[in-house]
């Protein structure tokens, strides 16, 4: 078979493979090859497997490119499945007060908070956006992240709603990161509706949903379901509004507390429960029954100083797929490394190494309805990968550079000079 990419000689190859989303114990099972090489052609895996395998199967085409990666790991291209990083406006002083001691509900009573962000975001042009955006996601590919879900939820009204999945289509063709776009107009109650929220909800589902899904801006609606924004009714609601325009569910589930956010995802059969730091084991089955993602963000528990992660052990153990997010955002996702969220999930929230990489790839793309094409090196499927100087272990050295490559549907995106050694 023809390849117009050979990546050979591999110490090590975790193809993340098998069905998905992976669950309990089978979410440990990273598909590792040694002494590996993969190779495409036109961007998707045609061969993969133990190095001499695959150098008898295929055929180099003319000005094919040869890389020995002696020496790496190579991984699937991660994918980040719950992001906010279109907006304006900086709260970095935010991290500051918290670090003196103020709380998250504090700082937004004070006019803080998304609130501080919807008044910056609603400011700005479409341009705005796309440009503060774009250095965003190539810090996200330089770490590896060849996939990722944007939501807008920054503008609280139909016109900045709009504008903010607008600037979301529009990034999805200036750079390479392929992205998965969501409606999250429930994000917070705006200042003005605070006194008549239902009028909100109303705007919600009877005008931005419709005018949203006239343009085919979106793929998912997504909900903040939890004390003081959206009540698990209210999200039911406007979750099922979304679902009749043709948006997919997915929710905001029990960050503060256990606020009935799993209770609605699991009811209405949604692809993903975000966060879930308050979830408990009975809220869990349901979640496993229902075939719900839990999407974990522990670098948002950390930079937001909860005093505690999502329970990740109790849900693998539940048999719930476990996948992983940045939430990169201005107010508490300061890290656009989905390594970092590995280390997290490794030391905060007892993962294994292993369970933490099919949360980054498999089980993230299984949660934005993707693992038929990414997520993981499989043949057929899209050559999305990152190549990492060392082992898996390395990829969790906070503050060094080891995703040495990235590549995204075969072509060379990100990381250093393509030779054909990566050294």
């Amino acid at each position: 078979m023809d390849a117009d990419l050979l990546i050979h000689s591999a110490d090590r190859l975790y193809t993340c493979r098998g069905p998905a989303p992976r669950r309990g114990a089978a979410q440990r099972d990273a598909g590792l090859i040694e002494n590996a090489a993969i190779a495409a052609f036109g961007g998707v895996i045609v061969a993969l497997g133990p190095n001499q395998e695959v150098h008898g199967r295929v055929r180099l085409t003319a000005g094919a490119s040869v890389v020995s990666a002696a020496g790496h790991t190579v991984v699937p291209g991660f994918v980040d499945p719950h992001t906010h990083l279109v907006f304006v406006g900086d709260r970095r002083n935010e991290l500051q007060r918290r670090l003196g001691g103020a709380t998250y509900a504090e700082i937004a009573a004070d006019g803080g908070g998304i609130i501080r962000t919807v008044r910056a975001t609603r400011d700005a042009s479409e341009q705005e956006l796309v440009d503060t955006a774009l250095p965003r996601l190539a810090a996200m590919l330089a770490c590896g992240t060849t996939t990722v879900e944007i939501k807008s939820g920054y503008g609280l009204d139909t016109a900045s709603e709009l504008r903010m999945l607008r600037a979301i289509r529009t990034l999805a063709a200036r750079q390479p990161i392929e992205i998965a776009p969501t409606f999250m107009g429930a994000h917070e109650i705006p200042v003005e509706y605070r006194e008549r929220r239902a009028e909100y909800v109303r705007l919600v589902v009877d005008d931005m949903i419709p005018a949203v899904a006239a343009e085919t801006l979106a793929e998912w609606c997504d909900v903040f379901c939890e004390h003081g924004v959206f009540t698990p009714e209210e999200t039911r609601t406007i979750l099922e509004a979304g679902r009749h325009h043709g948006l997919a569910p997915r929710v905001h589930a029990d960050e503060l507390a256990l606020s009935g956010g799993s209770a609605v995802a699991a009811e209405i059969g949604a692809r993903s429960a975000d966060h879930l730091i308050f979830v408990d084991a009975a809220h869990a089955k349901l979640l496993a029954e229902r075939g719900v993602v839990a999407t974990l963000l522990p670098s948002a528990a950390f930079f937001l100083k909860l005093g505690r992660f999502a329970p990740a052990r109790m849900l693998i153990d539940a048999e719930v797929p476990v996948a992983l997010a940045t939430d990169m955002n201005p107010g508490g996702g300061f890290s656009p490394s989905m390594p970092f969220v590995m280390t997290l999930a490794a030391f905060a929230m007892n993962m294994t190494l292993e369970e933490a990489l099919v949360g980054a790839t498999l089980n993230a793309a299984a949660s934005l309805d993707r693992a038929d094409r990414v997520g993981s090196l499989e043949i057929g499927k899209q050559m999305d990968a990152a190549i990492i100087q060392g082992t898996l272990a390395d990829l969790i050295r906070v503050g060094e550079p080891v995703v040495r490559a990235v590549i995204k549907r075969g072509r060379h995106v990100a990381g250093l000079e393509w030779t054909n050694a990566i050294r």
